[in-house]
């Protein structure tokens, strides 16, 4: 499923996602609470997190307020919109993560400094898996994904990349991110969807591979050499094997591309 951003009337959309937060927190037991925009907008994040944008609907969002769907519309025109709003709030967790590290490091430790923004960025995806379904090609053009580029784009400049490597920097850096991780979402979802653990699932298929193909390591001499060699061994089995794989992929992609920054930034200097 793929979900595209600014839906919604853009002048009102962007108002709301420009505007200053209240600090209302979320709702306790005891007589309803006044609504706000951040209160609809965290309640419907919670709705996604526990069930997925399929699950989201205005209804679904009053319900958990204990409200009708029609009163929202006062806050929140409708569903495009409250995506939008949703999206750039559930960031602002990442960007206060992304944050909390000194940005006055020297600049030849740039690397280091990026290796954790993807890290926090792993997590934050692997915590709200729904924001992978709102799609790249038109951003939301919230406070919360610009603070997120700035932080970024503010260490790559400091450690000497020119203006324009910087935004191919963090396209590519932000894709690498969400291809792996993506697939490390569905690894944690795949158990619950299909009802069928994963050890299971490869140990079912897998087996049987000697007894459809016997000729299998003469067909795909390289691919037995990696598995003899342990490539496809799973060392953290508390972890589904793909995850795992993932976030190796994820590793190796980042220090490939890292390694290329760091050329660019030398041939400058």
């Amino acid at each position: 499923m793929v979900v595209y951003a600014g839906q919604g009337d853009p002048r009102r959309s962007m108002a709301l996602l420009w505007r200053e937060r209240t600090e209302q927190r979320h709702p306790t037991p005891g007589p309803k609470p006044e609504l706000s925009v951040d209160l609809v907008v965290r309640t419907a994040i919670e709705v996604a997190d526990a069930q997925g944008l399929q699950a989201l609907s205005m209804r679904a969002v009053g319900e958990r307020l204990g409200r009708t769907a029609m009163s929202l519309y006062t806050y929140v025109a409708g569903k495009n919109e409250l995506i939008d709003l949703m999206y750039d709030h559930a960031f602002a967790e990442l960007v206060e993560e992304v944050d909390q590290r000194d940005r006055t490091h020297a600049p030849e430790e740039w690397r280091e400094w990026v290796h954790a923004w993807v890290g926090a960025l792993w997590r934050f995806c692997l915590r709200h898996p729904w924001t992978l379904e709102i799609s790249q090609a038109r951003p939301v053009l919230g406070p919360n994904e610009y603070r997120l580029f700035e932080s970024l784009a503010t260490v790559l400049h400091r450690a000497g990349l020119e203006p324009k490597a910087i935004s191919s920097a963090f396209g590519s850096l932000s894709n690498l991110v969400r291809g792996m991780v993506r697939t490390a979402a569905e690894a944690r979802q795949a158990t619950a969807v299909t009802g069928v653990a994963e050890d299971q699932w490869w140990y079912a298929r897998s087996a049987r591979l000697e007894e459809v193909a016997p000729n299998f390591s003469e067909r795909f001499p390289t691919l037995s050499l990696m598995t003899r060699s342990g490539a496809f061994t799973n060392d953290a089995p508390e972890e589904p094997y793909l995850e795992q794989e993932a976030w190796e992929s994820l590793q190796f992609g980042l220090d490939a591309l890292l390694e290329g920054i760091q050329r660019r930034i030398d041939s400058a200097t």
